[in-house]
């Protein structure tokens, strides 16, 4: 009695430069983009080449690496609000240590994911940030994405005056 074979398909994801990653059909269905384009070029080819000119292969390693890993183990469902500071205590640590990153990554993978609408890493990352404001003032949260204050006093004095109501909640 012979076994059956089953034949996996690979998908040649292209990065903004260029440089291809070869992965398989279920961790590259993982992006909804990536999933329509496969749909739309429905060719016999044993390698399908999907360019992703939006991406800089740094990062496309970074989102295949969460794929890859999100197929083995799936993420738990971020509960929000935030229940915590610290990303070990909303997801399992292997996520918690992925989105560890510099925040200029951490951004580079929000727009990834969200380029490639891939829903579980848009929303690790986008909980990660928001992590990084929960509980700060305004003056820290500015601080910390180097955000320039463009309000003069009075118009920060006006505003904080119009909205006071958001900091009693």
């Amino acid at each position: 009695m012979a076994a059956e074979v089953q034949t996996v398909n690979n998908i040649s994801l292209v990065s903004k430069e260029g440089d291809s990653f070869e992965v398989s059909e279920d961790v590259a269905q993982m992006s909804e983009l990536v999933k329509s384009l496969m749909e739309d070029n429905d060719t016999e080819e044993e390698t399908a080449e999907i360019p992703l000119r939006n991406v800089k292969a740094t990062v496309l390693q970074k989102v295949i690496e969460f794929c890859q890993h999100h197929g083995e183990e799936p993420m738990t469902e971020i509960e929000k609000p935030l229940r915590s500071q610290k990303m070990a205590d909303v997801v399992q640590e292997w996520y918690a240590n992925y989105v560890d990153v510099e925040q200029v990554v951490l951004f580079e993978l929000i727009l990834a994911a969200n380029y490639m609408d891939i829903k579980p890493l848009l929303d690790l990352a986008c909980a990660t940030v928001a992590s990084m404001i929960k509980d700060k003032t305004p003056e820290e949260i500015r601080t910390r994405f180097n955000i320039t204050n463009d309000f003069s006093p009075e118009e920060e004095a006006k505003v904080r005056e119009e909205n006071k109501w958001c900091e009693e909640a």
